[in-house]
C-alpha cells in the first residue's frame, strides 16, 4: 500500500491559525491585561522586604535549618502566584540574620501579606461569641449580661452550615493595608487572649479585648492550639461582603493545619458564589474532624460551630449540620480569586518555623535598567539580522525560508510571553532574553541539517522533491534529537536552580519548542510546496540549488531513477484504469 501523499498546505494552515490564536489572545483588549511581557526585578525594579526572624517560643535560638525552611517556604508562596523570579537570601548570620525579599511588579501590601504570614491553622470548637467592644470591670453590665446579650447575634450566624466537603465561611482570610497605618498594623500584630481554663480571670480578659480595633483584626500571633482562646474575626477593610466584627471565645485546637495534606482554590461546582479553598485532611485530621463534627452536630447555637483560626484570629466560623466523614471540606465566603488562591498558597506551603517581623518595605529600581534591556534586544535583532543574512547568501531561497521561519519563531515566542505573563506571572528578565536569543542559534542549525540534507541527497542522484521529502526523513531525527537535548538541559536547569536561572531556562526551553513547531509546520511545508515548483526545478542560481554549483547533472535525478519513476506512473494508470479484478467464482 503506498504511503499517504504529504499535503503541505493542511499544516501551513494550522500554522496561521496557531499565529492567530496566539496573537488575538497576546492583545485581546482584556481589563488587566498588558500588552507587553512582564519585566524582571532587574529591568523594572519592584519591592524589596527585610524581614526580621524571631523564635515563636520566646527564648529559643532560630537554627541556620529553620533560616534556610523559611526561605523555601516563602519562595514557595512568592512563586506559587507565578513564575515570579524572586530574589530571596539570608543576609547576617545568628541572631543578626535578616531575610531580604526582592520581588518584581508586586505591591508593597500584597508582598508583606504573602511572606510575613505565620499561617499557623487552628480548627477550634467555639464556646461563645461576643460583641466586638470591650467591657471594662468597672462597667456595670456583667459578663453574664454581655453573652445574654448576644444570643439573639449568635442565632443569626446560623446561616453559616458545615456538610461533608462543604464549609461557609463568617469573614474574609486576607488583609490589604492601603497606607503606612495599615502596614503598620500589619507588621505589629493583633492581640489575643489565652489561658489553660476557662476561668474568671480568662473572660474578663476577653471582655476587655477591643475586637473593633483593626490591629486585632489583621492577626500576626501565633496561638497554643491546647490553650482556650479568645480572639477577633478577620475583617479586611472596605470589603462590602462581609460580616461585622464579633469577638469569639473557643476551646482548644481540635485540628491543627499541619494536618492538611492539600489546599486548592478553585470556583464552586454549582458556579454560584464566590471562589472557595479546598481542604483534604490525613488520616488522623479526618479521623479527629468526624469525631469533632459527630459530637458537635446536636448540640445548641453557637456551640454546635467550629472556627477555622489563622494566626491568632477566626477566618471561618461554620456550624454543623451533618457529620464530615471522608476528611474533605470547603472554605467558602465570597472570597475573589487572589484571596482564594493566597489562602490556598499559605495553607499548602506550611507554617514558618520563626515568626517573620517586617524591619523595611520600600520600591527598588531596576537593578540592570532599561539600557541593559535596550542592549540586549538590540544584540538579539543583530544577530537575528546577521544569521538570516548569511542564510539568504548561502542557501538563496531556501535561506528566505528560513529566515522567514525565525521570525514566526520569535514573533510566536514573544506572544507566548505577553500572554504567560498576564495568566500564570511570568515575568522577562535579562537572562531570559539571552535564553531566547541563544535559541536563535538551535533554529538556525535546524534549518543548515535539513538543507544540507537535501543538497546530499541530490548528489546522490536523487530528483529534487525526492531529495527533499528523504532529506525531511534523515534530517528530522537529527533535529529532534538536537531539540530534546536543549529541552531536557532546560528542564533541569528550571528545577534545579532558583531566581534568573530559571528564567534562562523556561526561555530557552520555550524558544526551543517554538523551533520544534515552525520546523515542522513552516519550513518542511514551504520547501516542499517550492520542490513542487517548475522555477525550482529548474534548478536556477537564485534556488540555491543549481546542479553546476550541487556537481550534478540536473535536479531531474538519474537516469535510472527517471526510468524508474516513469515504470512507477504508468503502473498506477494502469491499475486505475483497469477493472475490478476480484477472485472468480
Amino acid at each position: 500500500m503506498a504511503a499517504p501523499q504529504y499535503r503541505p498546505g493542511k499544516y501551513l494552515l494550522l500554522l496561521l491559525l496557531l499565529i492567530v490564536g496566539l496573537t488575538g489572545w497576546a492583545f485581546a483588549p482584556i481589563d488587566g491585561y498588558s500588552a507587553t511581557p512582564r519585566l524582571g526585578l532587574d529591568l523594572r525594579g519592584g519591592t524589596q522586604v527585610i524581614l526580621d526572624p524571631q523564635p515563636i517560643t520566646e527564648g529559643a535560638e532560630i537554627t541556620e535549618e529553620q533560616l534556610q525552611q523559611s526561605v523555601e517556604i516563602i519562595r514557595q508562596r512568592v512563586n506559587g502566584v507565578g513564575v515570579a523570579e524572586a530574589d530571596i537570601s539570608i543576609q547576617g548570620t545568628g541572631s543578626n540574620a535578616v531575610i531580604v525579599v526582592s520581588v518584581p511588579g508586586v505591591t508593597q501590601d500584597r508582598i508583606v501579606e504573602l511572606v510575613g504570614r505565620t499561617a499557623l491553622l487552628d480548627f477550634r470548637p467555639v464556646e461563645n461569641i461576643l460583641d466586638p467592644a470591650p467591657i471594662g470591670a468597672d462597667e456595670t453590665e456583667s459578663a453574664d449580661n454581655a453573652n445574654n446579650k448576644n444570643n439573639k447575634k449568635n442565632k443569626k450566624n446560623q446561616n453559616e452550615s458545615a456538610s461533608q466537603a462543604d464549609t461557609s465561611d463568617s469573614g474574609p482570610t486576607a488583609s490589604e493595608p492601603t497606607d503606612e497605618a495599615a502596614e503598620e498594623e500589619l507588621q505589629q500584630g493583633g492581640d489575643i487572649v489565652q489561658a489553660k481554663v476557662n476561668d474568671a480571670k480568662f473572660q474578663q480578659e476577653v471582655l476587655a479585648l477591643d475586637c473593633n480595633d483593626t490591629r486585632n483584626q489583621l492577626g500576626g500571633t501565633p496561638d497554643d492550639p491546647e490553650l482556650w482562646l479568645g480572639t477577633c474575626q478577620r475583617v479586611i477593610p472596605d470589603k462590602e461582603t462581609q460580616a461585622p466584627a464579633a469577638k469569639y471565645v473557643l476551646k482548644p485546637a481540635f485540628i491543627r493545619g499541619t494536618e492538611i495534606t492539600s489546599a486548592a482554590a478553585q470556583l464552586p461546582q454549582q458556579g454560584a458564589g464566590g471562589w472557595v479553598v479546598t481542604l483534604s485532611f490525613d488520616s488522623e485530621g479526618a479521623s479527629k474532624l468526624a469525631e469533632i463534627s459527630g459530637q458537635l452536630v446536636n448540640l445548641p447555637p453557637p456551640t454546635n460551630q467550629f472556627a477555622i483560626v489563622l494566626d491568632g484570629v477566626v477566618v471561618s466560623a461554620p456550624s454543623f449540620e451533618e457529620q464530615i466523614l471522608g476528611g474533605e471540606a470547603q472554605i467558602s465566603g465570597n472570597f475573589t480569586a487572589q484571596e482564594a488562591e493566597d489562602l490556598a498558597n499559605v495553607l499548602k506551603f506550611g507554617a514558618l518555623p520563626v515568626k517573620l517581623q517586617v524591619q523595611q518595605v520600600e520600591s527598588i529600581s531596576a537593578t540592570v535598567g532599561d539600557s541593559y534591556l535596550r542592549a540586549g534586544l538590540l544584540a538579539g535583532i543583530i544577530g537575528l539580522i546577521l544569521v538570516a543574512g548569511w542564510l539568504i547568501f548561502y542557501y538563496r531561497i531556501l535561506g528566505v525560508v528560513a529566515a522567514l521561519s525565525l521570525v514566526l519563531a520569535g514573533w510566536m515566542t514573544y506572544c507566548l510571553f505577553v500572554i504567560l505573563g498576564n495568566t500564570i506571572g511570568f515575568t522577562l528578565t535579562l537572562a531570559g532574553v539571552a535564553g531566547a536569543i541563544v535559541a536563535i542559534g538551535i533554529t538556525a542549525d535546524s534549518f543548515i541539517v535539513y538543507f544540507e540534507r537535501i543538497r546530499d541527497e541530490i548528489r546522490d542522484g536523487k530528483s529534487l522533491r525526492r531529495s527533499v521529502d528523504e532529506g525531511w526523513v534523515r534530517a528530522r531525527r537529527t533535529l529532534l534529537a538536537a531539540d530534546f537535548v536543549s529541552i531536557l538541559a532546560a528542564v533541569v536547569l528550571y528545577f534545579l536552580s532558583v531566581g534568573n536561572v530559571r528564567g534562562f531556562a523556561f526561555a530557552l526551553g520555550l524558544t526551543t519548542v517554538m523551533d520544534v513547531v515552525v520546523a515542522f509546520w513552516f519550513t518542511r511545508p514551504s520547501v516542499t510546496v517550492l520542490a513542487r515548483s517548475a522555477w525550482m526545478q529548474k534548478g536556477g542560481s537564485f534556488t540555491g540549488l543549481s546542479p553546476k554549483r550541487l556537481g550534478v547533472d540536473s535536479l531531474a535525478g538519474t537516469r535510472r531513477e527517471r526510468t524508474s519513476r516513469r515504470s512507477r506512473s504508468k503502473a498506477t494508470a494502469s491499475t486505475s484504469s483497469s477493472p475490478d479484478s476480484g477472485s472468480e467464482d
